[in-house]
């Protein structure tokens, strides 16, 4: 069941010139939902990981559910002031400014293996961030897991020069 083929490609969003990868059309999708979840549980069912790290928001309902699977916790990386609990943070520079992620201080445990999960890997700017937040914790990145990857962007580059491992589902040529 090709993935790709469930997502949607809206053009000229949120900028002119931008083609924005739509998962919702994936997500509503019973059987396309069903066939990313998992073909992402084959992939981590025997691998040693403690926790799934989701990024704000899509990495929730993609992350959520194969921790569910795969019997392990799931830990929401958010934007500042989100949650609840003591937090600890990351900055990190976006195209036009700075932004702050954040997780809960119990959220990891030092030496705790955790999967990133997240919809899309474009610059890679907010996965290296939440790498390196996970990493402030004492955890240690197995892998960090996209659904659709933009190779041409960069992003898969930019986390395997700090050492990251990559997956994604599916790529998209372009910007």
């Amino acid at each position: 069941m090709p993935i790709k083929s469930r997502i949607r490609t809206v053009p000229h969003y949120p900028k002119q010139g931008i083609m924005f990868r739509d998962i919702t059309t994936l997500l509503k999708d019973p059987v396309g939902m069903r066939a990313t979840i998992d073909a992402l549980a084959r992939r981590y069912g025997g691998m040693k990981i403690d926790k799934i790290a989701g990024i704000e928001s899509r990495g929730f309902i993609i992350g959520a559910p194969l921790a569910y699977v795969l019997g392990k916790g799931f830990i929401p990386i958010r934007k500042k002031g989100k949650l609840p609990a003591e937090t600890i943070g990351h900055d990190y520079e976006l195209e036009y400014g700075t932004d702050r992620i954040e997780i809960h201080t119990d959220a990891v445990s030092k030496g705790e293996r955790v999967l990133l999960v997240d919809d899309l890997i474009a610059t890679g700017g907010t996965a290296e961030a939440a790498c390196k937040l996970l990493g402030k914790m004492g955890g240690e990145i197995v892998e960090c897991c996209f659904v659709i990857d933009l190779p041409d962007i960069g992003g898969r580059k930019r986390l395997e020069k700090h050492g990251h491992k990559v997956f994604a589902l599916c790529e998209f040529e372009g910007d």
